[in-house]
C-alpha cells in the first residue's frame, strides 16, 4: 500500500467508517538518519484518528530510536511490519524476511515497547514459503514480547499476491494468542469480511488492495455486520465523482498541484474501475497535470454514466 495510503486517502477512508488507518511505510533506518522525505510520510497533522505509523527496518535499536523520534508526531500507534513481500524490502532483510530470524521479531517488539507508551501492533504474513508457515511461532513471540495485537495476512512471502489466502493460519493465531487478533487477505466486500470473522475467530477485518479506489467498502461493511446482513449497493456515479473530487483536492492541498496530479492518476484509474467508459478514463487519468484536467474528466465520466443508468 506504499505510495497509495496518504494522508488524503486516510481521511477518506476513514469518512467512511474505517475503525482506524495506518501510514505507508517508513524505514526506521530514514528516521535514524534525518531523512526529510520520511518525515513528510510521519505528518498526521491532517488525519481523522486513530491513525498509527507502521515502521519497517532490521535492527531493534534502530527501531526504538525511530519510534521514540517519531512520538513527536502524535502517533496512536506503532505497527511494526513483518508482512512486506516485495524484493527492495524483504530482500534487505526487513518486512516477511523477519519471520525467518523468529526472535528478532521478538526483540523488535521488546524495543519499541520500551520505546514508547503507546500501543504496538505487528503485521505478518503466513510465514517465508509453504516449508516455514510459522505465523503461530511468530505470533507468540511477539505477545511475550509485549505487542498489543498481530495482524495475519494469509499469503506467505513467496506468494506475493498470488493464489488464495489461507485463512486457517489466521485461526490457528487466534487460538494461540490472547491478545487481538487482525485477519487480513482476500477481503473485497461485506460479505468476505463476515466469513473471516466467521470462519477465523478474529477479532477486526484489515482491508488493504481492496479499498483502492473504493473507500465505499468499510461502509458496506459496517452496515453489513450492524444491520442483519444488508448489502449496501455502492455508490452512484453522483457520489463517486464528488468522493474522487475530495480525495483529489486534498491531496493536492497537502502535496501541492504538480505532486497531487502525478499522484493522482493511480488513484483516479482505480476509481474508474466498473464505470462505462473505463477504459477511456484510465487513459486520460494517466495524462491529468491540473485540477482543471481532472475536472473535464469527472464531468465526462458523470456524463456518460448518467446515460448509462437512464438506458438501463
Amino acid at each position: 500500500m506504499a505510495g497509495a495510503t496518504d494522508a488524503a486517502y486516510r481521511q477518506i477512508c476513514m469518512g467512511y467508517g474505517a475503525a482506524y488507518a495506518v501510514s505507508e511505510m517508513i524505514s526506521a533506518k530514514a528516521v535514524e538518519y534525518g531523512d526529510r522525505r520520511t518525515a513528510a510520510l510521519c505528518d498526521l497533522s491532517q488525519d481523522k484518528r486513530p491513525v498509527f505509523l507502521q515502521l519497517f527496518g532490521d535492527s531493534p535499536e534502530t527501531f526504538a530510536i525511530a519510534a521514540k523520534r517519531l512520538l513527536a508526531y502524535g502517533p496512536d500507534g506503532f505497527d511494526i511490519n513483518m508482512g512486506c513481500p516485495v524484493p527492495k524490502i524483504a530482500g534487505n532483510g526487513a518486512g516477511s524476511a523477519l519471520l525467518r530470524e523468529p526472535e528478532k521479531c521478538g526483540a523488535i517488539v521488546a524495543a519499541v515497547k520500551d520505546a514508547v507508551d503507546v500501543p504496538v501492533t505487528v503485521k505478518l504474513r503466513a510465514g517465508w514459503d509453504p516449508q516455514h508457515v510459522n505465523a503461530v511461532e511468530v505470533a507468540k513471540i511477539c505477545e511475550a514480547a509485549g505487542a498489543d495485537a498481530v495482524c495475519i495476512h494469509g499469503r506467505t512471502r513467496d506468494q506475493m499476491y498470488q493464489g488464495r489466502a489461507d485463512w486457517a493460519v489466521i485461526r490457528q493465531v487466534k487460538e494461540a494468542v490472547g491478545i487481538p487478533v487482525i485477519g487480513n487477505g482476500d477481503v473485497t466486500g461485506a460479505m468476505e469480511a463476515a466469513l473471516m470473522l466467521d470462519q477465523t475467530g478474529c477479532d477486526l477485518v484489515m482491508v488493504g488492495r481492496a479499498a483502492l479506489g473504493n473507500p465505499w467498502v468499510f461502509q458496506q461493511i459496517n452496515t453489513y455486520l450492524t444491520n442483519d446482513c444488508r448489502i449496501l449497493p455502492g455508490p452512484g456515479i453522483a457520489e463517486r465523482v464528488l468522493t474522487i473530487r475530495q480525495h483529489i483536492g486534498l491531496l493536492c492541498a497537502y502535496k501541492g498541484e504538480e505532486r497531487g496530479m502525478r499522484e493522482a492518476r493511480k488513484h483516479v484509474g482505480w476509481y474508474a474501475r466498473g464505470l462505462r467508459g473505463a477504459a477511456d478514463f484510465r487513459r486520460r487519468a494517466g495524462e491529468l497535470c491540473t485540477l482543471d484536467d481532472l475536472d473535464r474528466l469527472l464531468k465526462d465520466m458523470y456524463a456518460a454514466n448518467c446515460a448509462a443508468s437512464q438506458e438501463e
